[in-house]
């Protein structure tokens, strides 16, 4: 259950940053439509930059580590958004720092499972760590919608940290409940 909880929070960080990024700087932070939407899409150039440059560090640092950094990382980007600084770079500075720090974490979280779970279980495992994936980026940013639209949409990177938290308390959760397994 932790590891689907931790992948469920993690794609609802990921989908509901990069969908409602644009929304977020325009309505709340007052930055220009076309700036708006280009800092969204350089939410993805984090994730994507961030994984290239982790593809090299991977076996090195490990799943673990590459998640517990990815995580942390992510949320000092979110802090960047929430900060309310005269000017609105670091915000979006925010969003690229948050896509790099989420680079590592998906792709970490597969690749442990047959080291988690075992090599004969992997195949079913994933499976439904998919689902769970699936899940968060297939809800969570409508829920979002709804949220914003009935509260403010002032609470998004505030949604964001929740979703980052999650994930990184589940996966660290998770690795001390294997540890102490194998003891």
């Amino acid at each position: 259950p932790l590891v689907l909880v931790s992948f469920f929070g993690y794609c609802a960080l990921e989908s509901t940053a990069g969908l409602w990024a644009a929304s977020y700087l325009v309505q709340f932070r007052g930055i220009a439509a076309e700036t708006a939407a280009r800092f969204a899409s350089f939410f993805y150039i984090g994730i994507m930059s961030g994984r290239f440059l982790n593809g090299f560090i991977a076996e090195k640092a490990g799943d673990s580590s590459l998640i517990r950094i990815g995580c942390t990382v992510a949320i000092l980007g979110i802090i960047l958004i929430i900060l309310p600084f005269s000017s609105d770079v670091p915000a979006l500075a925010g969003l690229i720092t948050a896509g790099i720090g989420c680079a590592p974490v998906y792709p970490s979280i597969i690749h442990a499972t047959p080291a988690r779970f075992g090599k004969e279980n992997s195949q079913a495992v994933v499976g439904i760590q998919m689902a769970s994936a699936y899940t968060g980026s297939t809800f969570m940013p409508p829920l979002f919608g709804l949220v914003a639209q009935n509260v403010s949409i002032s609470l998004y990177p505030f949604w964001l940290l929740v979703f980052a938290f999650l994930t990184l308390f589940c996966s660290e959760l998770l690795e001390r409940c294997l540890k102490n397994n194998t003891k």
